[in-house]
């Protein structure tokens, strides 16, 4: 509860959501000793698989007994998630020091969320120099909170797509757009980018790089994977190639993410991990609400012997990407959608027409700016088999589930979080 009450203060702290400038930021880290500088970092912007890569390296590293702190945005289930120090997740105590002695210092001073949420990290991290800090990009790139570093091991690019339109000009809404804002600002070290959805969208990130002076990697052309039908996965790079058992993460489109962590981890020459860290590190990623299986508890008591899974895509990139492992499963799907207002309904549902057995819409709790489940279903009503139901429980109970079919739960990270912690 005190944790809380912490977080609605500062919340109060910015008339608006998010303010696109580097300004507030700077200055209060400024007040804070500038924690930020002389931290090792690997950064991470894209669209999608940023999670996940993130997850990967975290996993590799704490094999090889390499400490790490961890910022990423948004939170599944609590905001506790957004913060690692020493492989660790924040304690609610813990948390809430800081945020208060941050927020002390900011002395009331205008600040968006976000940006103090990011100052809090970087402060917190000052204690543990020798770490290595993951960071996400939150919004992005150019005038994220994260961007004030001055120096960093690596960038990491990961599957680049529209979303985040509505911070945009209307004029403004394009891939060119979104490329430069995410890319266009990378520091000079090394740059890893990962599978692009098309050769378009890969050329346009080269051209928005060309002038930064990084060592550049790209998938596909430095480092590479392919399947085995035996239980393996090969990952080939310079260095040469690994034989790797699959991971514990469903769907192929995660390799990609994994052999981008990969390749980030073996040209960075400050990072010294084996083949084996590398081997072991993939077996034990633990990812939430990346085609996340439930496997027991509430929900999972619903469909019996049926598997239900959770997604958090939201925007027409991950709607591709796990359509695409849809199509690969030999069984009926059933869609539970719920979204915000500002996505894409349309083109979000549009890469499973025809390729799906029901959808039901619901609604997205304590979320005000989610579109309410019926007006969903109302958008979308030329979808086959489309029905409403307030909650994920009486969705589920309603969809008529016959052997080997399966459910998944989709269209946003807040229903993602909803359902977890309901489950």
């Amino acid at each position: 509860m005190k944790l809380q009450k912490i977080l609605s203060s500062l919340q109060k702290l910015h008339p608006k959501e998010i303010d696109l400038s580097l300004d507030r930021i700077k200055r209060l880290c400024k007040k804070l000793g500038n924690p930020q500088d002389n931290l090792k970092y690997i950064s991470v912007v894209g669209t999608n698989g940023k999670y996940s890569t993130i997850q990967v390296i975290k996993a590799i590293l704490k094999d090889a007994n390499i400490n790490c702190n961890i910022y990423i945005s948004p939170h599944i289930q609590k905001i506790n998630e957004r913060y690692e120090y020493n492989n660790q997740e924040i304690s609610d105590e813990e948390l809430s020091g800081l945020l208060l002695k941050v927020k002390e210092i900011n002395n009331n001073d205008a600040i968006t969320y976000f940006e103090i949420l990011t100052a809090a990290f970087f402060y917190e991290a000052n204690k543990y120099k020798n770490n290595i800090n993951i960071i996400e990009s939150g919004l992005f790139h150019r005038f994220d909170a994260t961007n004030i570093i001055k120096s960093n091991l690596a960038s990491i690019v990961t599957a680049v797509g529209l979303d985040h339109l509505d911070w945009l000009p209307k004029n403004e809404h394009t891939i060119d757009k979104i490329i430069f804002e995410k890319t266009s600002s990378l520091l000079n070290s090394k740059i890893i980018v990962s599978k692009q959805s098309s050769n378009e969208i890969l050329n346009k990130i080269k051209n928005s790089i060309k002038e930064n002076s990084s060592k550049k990697l790209f998938f596909g052309n430095d480092f590479n994977y392919s399947i085995n039908e035996n239980g393996f996965f090969y990952y080939e790079d310079k260095y040469g190639g690994l034989k790797l058992p699959l991971p514990n993460l469903e769907g192929e489109f995660q390799l990609s993410n994994i052999t981008t962590a990969i390749a980030t981890v073996r040209n960075i020459e400050e990072i010294n991990v084996s083949d084996e860290n590398i081997k072991n590190g993939i077996t034990k990623i633990k990812s939430i609400a990346r085609f996340q299986e439930i496997k027991n508890g509430k929900l999972k008591d619903l469909v019996k012997k049926n598997k239900i899974y959770i997604d958090g895509s939201h925007n027409p990139l991950g709607a591709s990407v796990l359509s695409k492992h849809l199509n690969s499963l030999q069984c009926k799907k059933h869609i539970i959608l719920g979204m915000m207002n500002n996505k894409d309904h349309f083109e979000y549902m549009s890469y499973f027409k025809d390729k799906i057995s029901s959808l039901t819409t619901v609604d997205i709790p304590n979320q005000p700016n989610a579109i309410s489940g019926e007006d969903l279903m109302k958008k979308l009503k030329n979808s086959n088999n489309i029905q409403y139901k307030k909650t994920i429980v009486d969705a589920i109970r309603s969809i008529d589930l016959k052997d080997n079919d399966i459910i998944v739960i989709t269209g946003s990270l807040y229903l993602a979080g909803e359902v977890l912690n309901q489950n």
